[in-house]
Parts: structure tokens; sequence; C-alpha cells
């Protein structure tokens, strides 16, 4: 018999600086990807200053590590939706932002946090 959880990870954190954002994305990921028995249905929400995540062609380091993980993220059918108050505050709602990814509300947030069975927040 096949169990699905639906999984809502939360980032807060910069992408740079630490680890944090770059744990949340591996384990959205390793959960996007599992098979049966056991399924998980993911959504992913960028707040603060995880909103720079949306934005393409950033390079941490020798690669981008992160953009691609993020379009992983997308390539899987993740909903990936960056906070809108949190991205005018940082100029982004404007620019253009990874394909898959968009802006979205904080009431949309909260539609997630009752549609999920655990959120996530990194």
């Amino acid at each position: 018999m096949s169990t699905s959880q639906k999984i809502l990870v939360i980032l807060h954190a910069a992408p740079y600086g630490s680890e944090r954002c770059l744990s949340a994305l591996r384990v959205a990921n390793a959960l996007a990807g599992l098979d049966a028995p056991q399924t998980a249905e993911v959504r992913v929400f960028l707040m603060s200053d995880a909103t720079v995540l949306a934005l393409p062609n950033q390079r941490d380091g020798n690669t981008n590590g992160l953009q691609t993980m993020v379009e992983e993220l997308v390539a899987r059918k993740v909903p990936i939706t960056v906070c809108r108050t949190c991205a005018l505050a940082r100029g982004l709602a404007e620019l253009p932002l990874i394909e898959g990814t968009r802006i979205g509300t904080l009431a949309e947030l909260a539609q997630s946090t009752l549609w999920a069975d655990k959120v996530l927040s990194f």
C-alpha cells in the first residue's frame, strides 16, 4: 500500500553565508523524488532573504548549484512560490525569475500550511 504525505518547505535564510538553503533544497528534492511505497507531495515557499533563490544566473563559488536544485524541483512539478511582500521589499518583484517559480501571497502560504501534513522551516 502506498502512502503519500503533503509537505510544505518554507525557506527564510539567505542563500549564501550558511548552508540552510542548500540543506532545504536538498531535503525538498529528496522528498519530491521518493517512489512508492512512500511518496510526498511537496510545495516550497520562499520568504525573507530566501526570495533571491528564484533569481536566475547567480553564482555560488564555481557553480550555480542552488539554481540547479531549484530547476530540479520545478522539473519534478514542485510549486515554488516567492513571497510577494518579501520580493517587493528587496526590489525583486519586477525581475525575471527562474522559469517555473512565481510570486505569491501570504494568503497562499496560509492555504499551503493548512494543506500540509508537515511543515519544514529553514
